[in-house]
């Protein structure tokens, strides 16, 4: 039996939200042109209307993601398929959603909260997984880092 036949779903989203001093649609620029993305994410290849297909070129293999939602300067959320790597630390790959929500605030800014939740590991025996929590922690310069088990990182624009 394998995952894909009977998903194990991990009900822990990585969750984050802040207040940037950015508009809304500077915001929104940042998670969609794909030169700005790339900038703090990864390159890709990022379309942002519902139902389009685009990539993220990980550091092992590539991530396939299909953007479900898309309604601009206020919510975007994607699937988000990683594939295996090489060199993946016998970590399995998962399904995912991603999903970014912007709402301006009183001075003028972004109220931003990003979840990435809805993990589903891709077609593996069916095993207990423990630690699959996630953490969230800011580093030195007070960039937002979201992290879960598989390793995978997700940074705040």
């Amino acid at each position: 039996m394998t995952a894909t036949e009977n998903p194990i779903v991990n009900e822990a989203p990585l969750s984050f939200e802040c207040d940037l001093p950015e508009p809304p649609e500077k915001v929104w620029r940042a998670l969609t042109e794909p030169e700005l993305l790339a900038a703090w994410m990864m390159p890709n290849d990022i379309k942002p209307e519902a139902g389009s297909r685009f990539a993220f070129a990980g550091p092992d293999a590539p991530i396939e993601c299909e953007v479900l939602e898309a309604e601009p300067g206020r919510l975007l959320r994607y699937f988000w398929r990683e594939k295996p790597g090489a060199d993946d630390g016998g970590l399995p790959p998962f399904d995912s959603v991603v999903t970014f929500t912007l709402a301006g605030t009183v001075s003028g800014g972004t109220h931003l909260s990003i979840v990435h939740d809805s993990f589903v590991p891709v077609a593996q025996p069916l095993i207990a997984v423990s630690g699959a929590g996630c953490g969230l922690s800011l580093d030195a310069r007070k960039n937002p880092i979201a992290a879960n088990a598989p390793c995978m990182m997700l940074r705040a624009a």
